[in-house]
């Protein structure tokens, strides 16, 4: 999985990875080069004393020095532009691939999880491009030139590398094979401490007005310590690499320093060549170790790709058709035939046979108990969910064979809690129409009562305002999430619970302002208050996911006994007649 990855994201940047094997190349035979111009330096000029020669040859090991560095470095810059390039991309297109989710999808690998795997573990692939790039090209080559040159320099003295190289490659691949779960069960100790972190961040209130501040740092603290026991034990396995290679490293060369001192001795050996063999061992060990390192990143990266594309291979359960069709009929006529939903592998479906039609101008109210599928109801309509049974229409068009784009620009959905986004109150409403002129945000402020908070506002429309709304109420933010949806001016208004905070004179004032500019649209509104929805032109009650009654609210008082349990609940008798 990870090379398919890498082959696809860095297929875009061939020109730079063709640049970095080319300087690369050139880097390794300056630095194999260098030890065999060293040792002709001592050999020839500095044991015989010859000043000029050791003067050629010193110029010469600057310039291939000099070849070396510049090479090396801009192999470096080429690999860092390709790693960067391809970890955009990466994000970029995991953004792209959740954005077509479902709340089915978004809910199975969880919005904590999916944030990891656009940064932690994009990073993690990112890194591995920028060392492979480098040492995979390098390391071969270095290994391979470097026992070559150093067969050529002596021959006598080669068999030390047929127990140095075997033995560093065995002992690096004993402590690679141990990391492997190690960074699996890493990532997914991260995972679960991004999901704690995430719920105390955004449950803070809710965590101090119960006092259970003890509770979550104890349940923080678990997830922190078994992530950290887990990136210790790596930790160590890391550790133990690098004295592991050292080790072998200096006994190779203390053997090559004993062995060779004896040939030189006995007039086998020159001093220039058993300097030039200790390079070249040295380089070659290092070679290794290189890869080795290379090695112990390649199976985090190959988790972290995993768990990359297992997202980008998710198909959205709901898609755009491959051939959509024209839309037909009045956008402000909904039509819901016999439908219904379930979760995959649920025993019982959160929706069955539920069948009414909303014309345009019409206002339907959805009540029922808490859990009764009310918001799943909505959420068929814009396709955030596909009904599993039944069909949903849109003027006469089934939803399902609409181009999801032109679907959603006719409907405007209001969540319950209205979600705002960091930026100004002018870019938050400007999200229903980005070219909406000041006039025209001012005018959906009015309807909304949203108007005389902004103006009292310090900067008016362009106020700052924090990620998620924090800095409004729950009752401003309502009226700025329904403003936003009338600047769309949509065909069909969906409000779910859209003024549960606000109070009830604020909700009538609404209300009455709504209906002039809904006057040729379909609205839906789910709400827990009767007098919210006493006045719509027919009610929906729904009860454990199935529709038991239909009608307006005098017809359900006297025909429907769960709605009059659920007025009785909130009004004296007198108020619900």
């Amino acid at each position: 999985m990870l090379i398919r990855l890498l082959r696809d994201f860095l297929a875009p940047y061939r020109k730079q990875l063709a640049g970095i094997v080319v300087l690369q190349l050139i880097s390794v035979i300056a630095m194999l080069y260098l030890p065999s111009l060293n040792a002709d330096l001592i050999d020839e000029g500095i044991t015989k004393g010859d000043i000029g020669y050791i003067w050629t040859a010193g110029l010469r090991m600057l310039a291939v020095s000099g070849v070396q560095i510049v090479a090396s470095a801009f192999s470096v810059l080429l690999a860092a532009q390709a790693a960067m390039g391809a970890g955009r991309d990466l994000r970029a297109a995991l953004l792209h691939r959740v954005n077509t989710f479902s709340a089915r999808e978004v809910g199975m690998f969880g919005a904590p999880s999916l944030i990891t795997r656009n940064t932690n573990d994009v990073q993690q692939v990112q890194l591995l491009v920028v060392m492979a790039s480098t040492v995979a090209v390098m390391a071969p080559i270095m290994c391979v030139g470097g026992i070559i040159m150093a067969v050529r320099e002596d021959r006598g003295l080669s068999w030390l590398l047929l127990i140095a190289v075997p033995a560093l490659a065995l002992s690096m691949g004993f402590i690679i094979a141990r990391m492997v779960p190690a960074f699996r069960l890493m990532q997914t100790r991260l995972d679960e401490v991004n999901r704690v972190l995430r719920e105390q961040i955004t449950g803070i209130r809710v965590v101090r007005a119960f006092v259970r501040e003890r509770l979550e740092i104890r349940r923080f603290e678990v997830a922190n310590t078994e992530l950290t026991d887990i990136s210790v034990r790596v930790g160590r396995l890391m550790a133990l690499m690098f004295p592991t290679v050292m080790l072998i490293s200096n006994v190779t060369s203390v053997a090559v320093i004993w062995f060779g001192g004896k040939a030189i001795d006995a007039g086998e050996m020159q001093i220039g060549s058993l300097t030039a063999l200790l390079s070249y061992i040295m380089q070659i060990l290092m070679a290794v170790m290189m890869a080795s390192f290379l090695a112990m990143m390649a199976p985090r990266a190959a988790v972290s790709a995993d768990r990359i594309s297992e997202v980008l291979s998710t198909e959205s359960s709901v898609r755009s058709p491959e051939q959509p069709r024209p839309f037909q009929g009045d956008p402000a006529r909904l039509q819901i035939r016999d439908a219904g939903f379930s979760y995959p592998g649920a025993e019982q479906p959160v929706l069955r046979n539920i069948d009414f039609r909303v014309e345009p101008g019409q206002t339907t109210a959805v009540v029922g108990s808490t859990g009764a599928g009310k918001s799943t109801l909505l959420n068929l309509i814009p396709r955030l969910m596909d009904a599993t049974e039944g069909t949903v229409l849109l003027g006469d068009t089934d939803v399902r064979d609409l181009d999801l784009n032109e679907l959603r620009t006719r409907i405007a959905l209001v969540p319950q809690k209205g979600y705002l986004f960091s930026g100004t109150v002018a870019s938050n409403l400007r999200y229903g129409d980005p070219d909406a002129s000041d006039e025209e945000l001012w005018r959906c402020l009015e309807i909304a009562q949203a108007a005389d908070f902004v103006r009292a506002m310090p900067q008016g429309l362009e106020t700052p305002v924090a990620q998620g709304g924090t800095t409004v109420s729950g009752g401003q933010r309502q009226r700025l999430a329904i403003a936003r949806a009338l600047v769309r001016t949509p065909r069909v208004y969906l409000f779910d619970d859209s003024f549960s905070a606000l109070d009830v004179a604020t909700d009538a004032r609404l209300r009455a302002a709504l209906q002039p500019e809904t006057a040729n649209a379909a609205v839906i509104i789910v709400a827990q208050r009767i007098a919210t929805i006493r006045d719509a032109d027919q009610i929906v009650v729904l009860e454990d996911g199935a529709m038991v009654g239909l009608g307006t609210h005098d017809q359900l008082v006297r025909d429907c006994a769960e709605y009059r349990e659920i007025v009785e609940s909130q009004l004296s008798v007198e108020e619900a007649r």
